[in-house]
């Protein structure tokens, strides 16, 4: 009714301008029977209400729908009425929702066929990184360089399981299985993974939680959060001969993960951002490996997994992320 009201307004002002107009001009012209004038203004609004009536009526569903907010694009495209501007509409949203659906369509297309090729290429990838790590294992102690392309190889293979997992973050679902998970032995293997980067970068794990911590979790998934954070670790620790602490804890009705580290740190006016996509912030200008994605692919995944991570930091003093689970 609203709606219908101030669609309505400014026609109702114009004719009882139009009907004043016309009194006026009589009035002017000698005609000064003001009975007669009320009784013909009378009649003219009395029609034009007549016809406001009935375009309510006839339109009543109409614009009750307009009135809605509408949940889905399929809620919307039935009017179920016979009148012009009905149909007319109707027939526009239509034609609107069957462009809208091609576009769609041809995009998800399009985002799948992107997917595929990604995932192929970087199955074809780990071959000749394969190759290269069985010619330098051998050869590892006695020539420095073997040791370093065994390092960058294992880079390449870390950034190849990245890209592999965030492709599965739009089947998320259908790679997800929850199971019992220890969590030592998902930082075991994590850190196990890292061992050459720990190595490298003169930092040192250390896991502080007991065997029997076991969460509700995907043990794949936490395993890749697991390298994602202490990669971040390592690399603002570089260099610093300070530990990597993996602790977990129970925590009143939940349990905490934490991965702590004693590197750079990240400023205070940077905190807040960190989860967003791309954003290196001030340690990106220094560290020069920052991608602005591993906080991101994190936070992305533990959301999925109903799982919330926090994180903590003093510039210069170093971080502490912490995952909390439910129990």
């Amino acid at each position: 009714m609203k709606l219908f009201m101030r669609e309505h307004l400014a026609l109702t002002c114009w004719v009882v301008v139009i009907l004043l107009t016309v009194v006026a001009v009589f009035w002017y012209d000698g005609y000064d029977h003001w009975l007669t004038a009320v009784y013909a203004v009378s009649l003219g609004l009395f029609l034009y209400a007549g016809y406001l009536i009935i375009r309510y009526l006839s339109h009543r569903s109409f614009y009750s729908r307009m009135s809605q907010s509408m949940k889905s694009l399929n809620e919307f495209v039935p009017l179920n009425e016979a009148v012009p501007l009905s149909l007319a509409l109707e027939k526009l949203l239509d034609s609107q929702y069957g462009h809208y659906h091609a576009h769609l369509h041809r995009l998800e297309q399009r985002q799948q066929e992107y997917l595929t090729f990604m995932n192929q290429w970087v199955h074809q990838m780990k071959t000749p990184l394969s190759v290269i790590e069985l010619t330098v294992q051998d050869q590892e102690d006695d020539d420095p360089r073997f040791k370093s392309i065994r390092e960058e190889a294992d880079q390449m293979r870390r950034g190849l399981e990245t890209v592999l997992y965030v492709a599965r973050l739009d089947t998320f679902e259908q790679d997800f299985s929850v199971e019992p998970v220890t969590l030592k032995t998902a930082g075991e293997e994590a850190i196990h993974e890292l061992k050459r980067f720990f190595i490298r970068n003169h930092v040192y794990p250390e896991i502080q939680m007991d065997s029997s911590i076991v969460v509700q979790s995907d043990a794949k998934w936490i395993r890749f959060v697991l390298v994602q954070l202490l990669s971040n670790a390592i690399k603002y620790s570089s260099g610093s001969e300070q530990k990597i602490y993996v602790r977990a804890y129970q925590a009143e009705r939940s349990i905490v993960l934490e991965v702590q580290d004693q590197g750079v740190g990240i400023p205070k006016s940077d905190l807040r951002r960190v989860f967003q996509p791309f954003f290196t912030g001030e340690n990106g200008r220094h560290f020069k490996e920052s991608t602005g994605m591993g906080l991101y692919i994190v936070k992305e995944v533990l959301t999925r997994m109903n799982h919330r991570i926090d994180l903590e930091s003093v510039y210069g003093e170093g971080t502490t992320v912490r995952i909390t689970f439910n129990t």
